[in-house]
């Protein structure tokens, strides 16, 4: 008898390890048919709040500490957990662990908006790539990164992450970005998709819309990204588009997202509490994240009641399990936890200084020499800010400040004006901690203000030093926006601080350089005429003092270019009309979605400025600037000479220009190529930037060709009314130019012959927005 059972039971093992296949990368079909309806119900649900909380408080066990987020495992078949991890300038997860002496600390890395501003995708692609390897070796599959919302308004809370108010910047530099991560063989979560614009009731807000716009602009970014980098995974965002939650969007998820534009990844959702389940599956939502056990069995109870099919279900399970099989964890990779932080640290430092852009340099006052006492003005240059808080906040080893860096590089600081400062700021963060101001700033540390200081001690400092350097600093994040007073304006004690130094140290001929330290655009128009120097020194990561003093001393010539427009004031953005610059509410604060009465630019934005977005706006309508979308000065000077312009039989052209250094000193050029198209029956922008190339290093009188090319479909508008992308036939004009505003050659080229592209009509409002007239 007892041998009996044993055969059976041997019998009975045979078949069931038949019937129960382990998943690989050669059988996802077969381990889809075998999995039952609570596994497959499982698998679209990621794992809960729990490795979420343990990123904050470090009180949950999960398979990284700190990390975002995982998805759950089915172990009868061979399918892991996999893990998500924040976020766009770093890996981040937590730097301790209870029990374990070591640390884990991740590389924090310039921000998405400095990226951008090197306005080079090789350089971002190496960049990335180091960020990549800390993804695979701290045992992460997906970083939830890059962010590459547009800047559609400067207030934003989280521009920092986001790359430009340009869709063809964005969408390269995002590119390249997630070719670099995910030439590791781990994956990206390109993010927010789409039109997360604004903090400010994120979790509801309704965005209001035309066509043209939202797939010009906002949707463009995506596009490129989609077709040149297939990111492994696209993050749908909180908001709603034209009265529909992105997550349950199918026109955006798949018929745009797949059958349009190819894609092949997963999308999952950001990370909210449950909505309709049913509608995000149907739409083509494959992950739930961070996901909560009742959304596994509302599943099954729909598809028992028919709310959804069970097809539509495997179509997310299989999506999800494709994705599983390329993830280190699922091949078992060896993951070292021991990533080389001292060779990312240098990486990190040296695309700080490529990205920095030099606004103001009269009469040769940078390079700085090395000689004499430098007067080290404004709380930032101690409480220096590396980046912007939340998710895009990483928990790195340390951070170099404004003093460390320059006494770094030769500098020789007044100690008593540093020393000052010192106990101003351990003061000011003390009676933070204590008063319980800064507290509910999320992942991160709320800025050290300047406070006034009096002119008399101002004065004192002149003559014991050569030269003034005044630091201005600003810090935001995720779950609410910039305001205008004390944040794009200068608050006063920070207009005072400039207008006092540059007076005191100008009555004595000696030279004034401001630094700022800041994550988006601030209003510089009012006082820039003070200093003799401006940098624009971003948010530049933990080794930003140092790459700060390489610009300074001229170790590293600047050749970076803003990414964005900086605006004479704040209301000169047509955006600003349809903001909540004023909004007492952060993203968690949502009163008013009860059926009651909606209140503007926070239940519902009205993008009603349509296409007039940053320099588009500015360069067709003569709108005067502080600085312009692509501008940047150099320690050397450029010339462009020999424009040459191809069309090819498909409709598209192959741009070339001669780049000569004509300057003093070696440097970087960037070549920005901007087209003025025929009208076809549309308004448009007087010029649309359609790429863009950057020079290695040019010694003085080297020269070099950079060619760019752009497809018919690039050079192409949309037209809502036909449902088309149109490129018209007619005469077009290219514009080698240096800036938005700076053209320095062109040549015309003609498209004989109109190609459109027919797409479906499935995102537009409901009516047409009325755009503003402008």
């Amino acid at each position: 008898m007892k041998k009996y059972l044993f055969t059976l039971c041997a019998a009975f093992c045979s078949i069931s390890a038949v019937a129960q296949p382990q998943l690989n990368k050669d059988n996802i079909g077969q381990v889809l048919k075998v999995m039952t309806l609570q596994e497959k119900a499982t698998l679209v649900v990621g794992s809960g709040w729990g490795s979420m909380v343990a990123g904050i408080t470090g009180g949950s066990k999960t398979l990284v500490p700190g990390a975002a987020g995982t998805t759950q495992a089915i172990s009868r078949l061979g399918i892991p957990g996999i893990v998500l991890s924040d976020g766009p300038a770093g890996l981040r997860i937590d730097p301790k662990r209870k029990g374990d002496p070591g640390t884990y600390y991740c590389t924090g890395y310039p921000i998405g908006s400095l990226l951008a501003s090197t306005w080079d995708t090789g350089l971002v692609y190496d960049v990335t790539k180091t960020m990549g390897n800390e993804v695979k070796e701290y045992g992460v599959d997906v970083l939830l990164a890059p962010g590459m919302n547009l800047h559609r308004n400067p207030l934003n809370g989280r521009n920092f992450e986001y790359f430009s108010e340009d869709p063809v910047l964005s969408g390269n530099i995002a590119a390249a970005y997630i070719n670099g991560v995910q030439s590791n063989g781990v994956g990206v979560s390109a993010k927010h998709f789409v039109c997360n614009n604004q903090e400010t009731n994120r979790l509801a807000n309704n965005v209001i819309i035309n066509e043209r716009p939202l797939r010009e602009l906002y949707l463009k970014a995506f596009e490129i990204a989609v077709k040149e980098a297939h990111p492994w995974t696209i993050m749908s965002s909180y908001n709603l588009l034209n009265g529909s939650f992105t997550q349950e969007d199918r026109g955006l998820l798949t018929t745009l997202l797949r059958d349009e534009w190819g894609y092949g990844g997963i999308v999952m959702t950001d990370w909210t509490n449950k909505r309709n389940t049913a509608a995000q599956i149907l739409a083509g939502n494959d992950l739930m994240e961070p996901g909560q056990p009742s959304q596994t069995q509302e599943l099954i109870d729909d598809i028992k009641k028919g709310t959804i099919k069970e097809a539509d279900l495997d179509k997310c399970v299989e999506r999800i399990l494709e994705l599983i099989v390329k993830t280190p964890r699922f091949n078992g990779y060896g993951y070292s936890d021991k990533p080389d932080l001292k060779a990312h640290a240098q990486v990190a430092r040296s695309a700080a200084s490529q990205g920095m852009v030099l606004l103001k340099n009269d009469n040769g006052t940078l390079p700085l020499e090395r000689t004499g006492k430098v007067a080290l003005f404004g709380a930032t240059s101690i409480d220096f800010v590396a980046g912007g808080t939340g998710s895009g906040n990483v928990n790195k080893a340390y951070v170099v400040n404004m003093e460390e860096g320059l006494e770094n590089c030769g500098y020789t600081l007044d100690k008593d004006l540093v020393d000052y400062y010192k106990a101003y700021v351990s003061f000011e963060r003390q009676e933070m901690k204590a008063s319980g101001n800064g507290v509910g700033i999320l992942l991160g540390d709320a800025k050290i203000p300047d406070k006034k200081i009096p002119r008399s001690f101002i004065d004192s400092q002149v003559e014991g030093n050569d030269v003034a350097i005044v630091v201005i600093g600003r810090n935001s994040g995720e779950g609410k926006d910039r305001k205008v007073d004390d944040d794009f304006n200068l608050s006063d004690a920070e207009r005072q601080l400039i207008t006092d130094v540059c007076d005191a140290f100008h009555q004595a001929s000696k030279k004034v350089i401001v630094v700022l330290n800041v994550g988006g655009v601030i209003e510089t128009y009012s006082w820039n005429n003070l200093p003799d120097a401006i940098l624009l020194a971003w948010q530049p990561g933990q080794e930003g003092g140092n790459a700060v003093a390489d610009i300074l001393s001229g170790k590293v010539n600047p050749s970076g270019r803003l990414a964005m427009t900086f605006p004479v004031s704040y209301m000169d953005h047509p955006s600003s009309l349809n903001f909540p610059y004023n909004a007492k509410s952060g993203s968690f604060f949502n009163p008013f979605m009860n059926g009651k009465t909606k209140v503007a630019n926070v239940d519902y934005t009205d993008y009603s400025e349509g296409i007039w977005v940053g320099y588009r706006y500015f360069s067709t309508f003569g709108k005067k600037v502080a600085y312009p979308f692509g501008y940047g000065l150099s320690y050397t000077v450029f010339s462009f000479t020999k424009p040459v312009v191809k069309t090819n039989k498909e409709g598209g052209i192959t741009a070339s220009v001669v780049v000569t250094n004509t300057g003093k000193v070696s440097g970087k050029k960037v070549v920005e190529l901007y087209i003025s198209a025929p009208g076809g029956g549309l308004v448009k922008p007087s010029i649309e930037l359609k790429a863009f190339a950057k020079t290695g290093n040019l010694a003085p009188g080297e020269s070099r060709t950079l060619t760019m090319k752009v497809d018919s479909y690039s050079l192409a508008s949309f037209n809502a009314d036909k449902d088309e992308w149109e490129t018209a036939a007619g005469t077009y004009t290219a514009k080698f130019a240096n800036d938005a505003t700076d053209v320095q050659c062109e040549s015309s080229f003609k498209i004989t012959e109109s190609r459109v592209w027919h797409v479906h009509n499935i995102l537009g409002p409901e009516k047409p927005l009325k755009e503003i007239s402008l």
